[in-house]
């Protein structure tokens, strides 16, 4: 196991009802600006619920964060900031909302010319306004991590900074029961693919994080239908499983002390900027395809994921990872997504401009040893296809 440093310190409050808990949670004498995204929240009760335990604060909102949030809708919001003299933020929303919440409260905060530079030159962010968040849509983790990725003229990049981490999270799994299939869906692939971006990789003896990771892929497997399922759709124990899974899946946990590849992701992201496909779907289509051509360099790992989470312990070791990778796809079929780039209607005359996309944003060593160059990313691609 690497050495390593590990903190979290967003308080979590979980369960139904727990919307209320934002009334202490930020200070009396704060001004607040809640942002949203298209308006959802006021048809399913949580726009009520939130301005009920804001009554004694003074608050204002701003709405219209897309998925895949934009940098020209969060600057938007700077006028509101200034006129209003904000100092805290609450982000009411799924991991987009609380990705462009974060930029915002950077932003808000940024001394240079301009605040793209955040995001495309990584320059360092020295002050943030405080930030709270009420999840509606679990996938991203983005409650209580430091990361986030903000989009501007087809590029979607990423960014992390410990003053972006959110002060705290309210996880009601009440609130997701209004998501559509595709948002379940998509939550529950995300959460799982961010679990095997950190555990897919090589051994180097992090038991306890193997563990935690393994347990996550096993409650999403066994939840994430369940979902979708007529007769358990609207069980609160299994929305707030999966709600729980995603948010530990990235708040830095189980990633740390070991290696993690995070190819899948960067693959995904130009899918998504390019062709506009749900970002989970775009992990569905690579992730398959990420196993198969690096299934030499993940060899010990996959044995290991074929065994513990598929049960497969018979036949030699190619047919284990082959079959693991299948029951993989199955998965996420199960799930409602897609598993080849022909299923987004996507041929081999995308590559090109897939492959030119991660040059240009400098993704000519990706995985977890620097291994997938360019050549590789193309590999992968083709066999997505």
């Amino acid at each position: 196991m690497f050495n390593f440093s590990f903190e979290n310190s967003t308080h979590i409050h979980f369960g139904e009802g727990q919307i209320a808990a934002i009334t202490d949670a930020i200070p009396k004498s704060a001004r607040i600006l809640v942002t949203y995204g298209g308006g959802s929240i006021k048809s399913n009760g949580v726009y009520d619920q939130v301005a009920t335990a804001l009554r004694d604060h003074t608050w204002f909102e701003f709405s219209g964060i897309e998925p895949n949030p934009s940098y020209d809708t969060l600057m938007k919001s700077m006028k509101l900031i200034r006129v209003h003299n904000i100092d805290y933020l609450l982000a009411v929303g799924g991991g987009s909302v609380v990705d462009g919440t974060k930029f915002i409260a950077a932003a808000a905060l940024y001394e240079g010319d301009d605040p793209w530079d955040l995001v495309a030159k990584q320059q360092p962010i020295t002050a943030a306004l405080p930030i709270g968040c009420v999840l509606t849509l679990p996938a991203t983790g983005s409650e209580s991590n430091t990361g986030a990725v903000i989009t501007r003229d087809g590029n979607k990049l990423a960014f992390l900074n410990p003053l972006v981490r959110p002060v705290f999270a309210v996880l009601d799994p009440a609130v997701t029961l209004s998501l559509s299939d595709r948002q379940i869906s998509n939550g529950v692939v995300d959460a799982f693919v961010h679990t095997m971006e950190q555990y897919l990789t090589y051994d180097v003896n992090g038991k306890v994080q193997d563990r935690f990771a393994e347990g996550l892929l096993l409650t999403l497997i066994e939840e994430g239908p369940k979902a979708l399922a007529d007769a358990t759709k609207h069980d609160l124990a299994v929305r707030g499983n999966i709600m729980w899974a995603a948010t530990m899946a990235l708040n830095g946990l189980i990633g740390a002390g070991v290696p993690q590849d995070w190819t899948t992701h960067m693959i995904g992201h130009e899918l998504t900027a390019s062709y506009g496909i749900d970002h989970a779907r775009t992990l569905s289509i690579v992730l398959p395809a990420v196993m198969k051509v690096c299934s030499d360099a993940k060899r010990e790992k996959l044995l290991q994921y074929a065994s513990r989470i598929w049960q497969l312990n018979e036949g030699d070791d190619a047919s284990r990872i082959a079959r693991a990778i299948a029951l993989t796809e199955d998965f996420f079929t199960t799930m409602q997504v897609p598993t080849r780039l022909s299923h987004v209607e996507l041929a081999d005359d995308a590559i090109d401009g897939l492959v030119n996309q991660l040059a240009a944003h400098g993704m000519v060593k990706l995985g977890e040893k620097g291994a997938v160059t360019l050549d590789v990313s193309r590999e992968i691609l083709v066999a997505a296809l």
